[in-house]
């Protein structure tokens, strides 16, 4: 993260100094690096309150910097008040405290916060601190990233100085190099930006990184030198001890194949050993050995990945860690930089199969959806690959409806999911009991705007463990009106369903940014009885709607008292990530399947 933008960008829980400002005039950042890698990085900022603009925005400016390895020192910060006064920022308006944290994390962030006085539109401020990295996360080497504001600054500088002996490699996108004169022995970078602002992310925007401006810089020669820098930890962390040994032998001696002892070592490890980062120091990029991460039964993504290692290797099946983004990058900068690099899965060559044993509700054999279709740097060889680009996952929804002549209803709803998204659904009701299930059928109701209440029936995993099935049933009020005209919903949508998969990717109006599109594979039926009495004046007529990437149907029949619902939707694209073309191409599609999901039916 960077000290001039207001985004927070973690680097394998690594928490850098963050600016509160909305948009700095100016900000420049003077990294001074030594042949160890350790730094010392000088920040200077200043911005003009706007006349109109909010002080929250401007009222104080916040630097977090992790104590185990960094010192802040020199901090200096003023009002400058706009009848020319400068009033200085005094001890007692500045605030240290740790960072807060969300989920499972132990860290040694600080933050301190310098609380500008007097503040008022017009004014302008100024800060200055220095921040020394005493303890390099990769000794011998360093690396920075950088992403264009999302408001912009109007001068954003970076200065690198570091030994000869270190030259930085760099990839640049909307800063521009300048010319800057190096001292004896050593070499001195300097870019700025290019003024325009980035603009509003869009819903499942991907990363700036991707689409906008960025400046990473290395002095790694390549990303097979940053694989051996990180595997010449990981790797002493990954060795199997005696209890490994039995453990693994234990859990896979009876299976007659590769890939199901494989399958279950990662599952042993997704189910048994609990998520819990531990970022103190240069915990956030070396892994506690496997025999720690087995003793104490947590780690993080590191941890989980040495011991899924370490049990293979006791097993005698090769695997390597793999390096991947966890957010929304889809493409890897020129040079390597943890700022992309941010998270760790596993790697079986034999198999050409990638596993996430830290992911709780994805079962192996599958990926969460945020690493599907990224680029991994594979620790072992050093060579760049790719993980699958789709898995398959499939829903589909059953509901039936018996409406009363009050307007009530009684209803049925059953849920199979299969493939990738069966264990999320397992998990969530995993061991539910029927008084401790009516809180979530409420919710659902709330969701499709209903009131009732409701239980779970049955909840069952197949055997193959490929699929998960749900049934649900209670009471609803108000679904029809009666007397007179009445209009029916014709979507009821359960999560993760075909309507909320069509909703998703239609959440922008228009697209400028590439976005995530992940692939669409759902079904619905849905059968509603009316009381005796009700009469269908109407019904939507049915639709196909069809190209290259979607396959839309829905048809709508009457059999006696009863109307029939039956849709279904697929979507495939090449990849996970479609552009602002893709998304004009597919508009008219997703409006009329959008308007074919409101489409009511009309009862007397």
């Amino acid at each position: 993260m960077r000290h001039c933008l207001l985004l927070l960008v973690l680097v394998l829980g690594l928490a850098r100094a963050q600016g509160e400002l909305t948009a700095p005039d100016r900000c420049t950042q003077h990294f001074v690096v030594d042949p160890d890698g350790a730094y010392s990085l000088s920040v200077e900022l200043a911005a003009q309150v706007p006349a109109t603009g909010a002080l929250s925005d401007y009222g104080q400016y916040t630097i977090s910097y992790k104590h185990g390895l960094e010192r802040v020192s020199a901090l200096q910060a003023w009002t400058h008040k706009a009848d020319g006064r400068s009033l200085p920022v005094l001890p007692e308006a500045i605030h240290e405290q740790p960072a807060a944290s969300e989920g499972p994390l132990f860290h040694d962030i600080r933050q301190i916060t310098v609380v500008f006085p007097a503040l008022a539109p017009g004014d302008r401020i100024d800060v200055r601190y220095t921040i020394r990295r005493h303890t390099p996360l990769f000794p011998g080497h360093f690396e920075d990233l950088t992403a264009g504001p999302v408001q912009g600054a109007a001068v954003l500088r970076l200065i690198y100085d570091l030994p000869a002996s270190l030259p930085l490699q760099a990839d640049a996108v909307g800063f521009v190099a300048e010319a800057i004169d190096s001292a004896p022995g050593r070499l001195r970078y300097q870019w700025t930006n290019l003024p325009g602002a980035s603009g509003r992310r869009e819903a499942d925007a991907v990363s700036p990184y991707d689409q906008g401006a960025r400046l990473a810089v290395s002095t790694f020669p390549s990303y097979a030198a940053f694989a051996r820098a990180y595997g010449a930890r990981a790797d002493a962390a990954a060795q199997p001890d005696d209890a490994i040994r039995q453990l693994a032998q234990t859990l896979s001696a009876d299976l007659p194949t590769p890939r199901q002892r494989v399958l279950t070592l990662s599952d042993w490890v997704r189910t048994h050993i609990r998520y819990v980062a531990s970022h103190v120091g240069t915990g956030s990029v070396v892994p506690h050995s496997a025999a720690s991460v087995l003793a104490q039964g947590y780690g993080d993504c590191k941890d989980h990945s040495v011991l899924l290692q370490a049990l293979l290797t006791a097993i005698g099946i090769d695997s390597s860690a793999a390096l991947v983004n966890a957010d929304n990058a889809y493409r890897l900068p020129g040079v390597p930089t943890l700022g992309i690099l941010n998270h760790v899965i596993t790697y079986v060559p034999s198999l050409d199969l990638y596993l996430d044993p830290t992911a709780a509700s994805i079962a192996a054999g599958y990926l969460p959806v945020n690493v599907l279709d990224k680029p991994v740097l594979l620790v072992a060889s050093g060579q760049q690959a790719r993980t699958p680009a789709t898995q398959r996952e499939r829903n589909h929804s059953a509901l039936r409806y018996t409406l009363r002549a009050n307007g009530d209803g009684q209803f049925q709803l059953e849920r199979r999911t299969e493939g990738a998204a069966a264990e999320t659904f397992d998990q969530l009701l995993r061991d539910a009991r029927a008084d401790t299930s009516r809180p979530l059928v409420q919710r659902w109701l709330r969701g499709i705007g209903q009131r009732g209440q409701g239980q779970l029936e049955e909840a069952r995993r197949a055997p193959d463990g490929q699929a998960y099935t749900l049934r649900i049933a209670g009471q609803s009020e108000g679904l029809l009106r009666r007397p007179g005209p009445s209009m029916l919903p014709t979507t009821y949508p359960f999560w993760g369903g075909l309507a909320d998969s069509i909703a998703g990717m239609a959440r922008e109006p228009e697209r400028r940014q590439d976005f995530v599109c992940p692939p669409v594979d759902a079904s619905e039926r849905i059968a509603i009885t009316l009381p005796p009495g009700a009469r269908v004046l109407a019904l939507p007529p049915p639709l196909r709607l069809y190209d290259k990437e979607w396959d839309y149907r829905a048809t709508y029949r009457q059999h006696g008292r009863t109307v029939e619902i039956a849709r279904s939707a697929q979507f495939r694209h090449s990849g996970l990530v479609c552009t602002p073309a893709d998304y004009r191409r597919m508009g008219v599609i997703l409006a009329q399947m959008q308007r074919d999901l409101r489409s009511p039916i009309l009862i007397r």
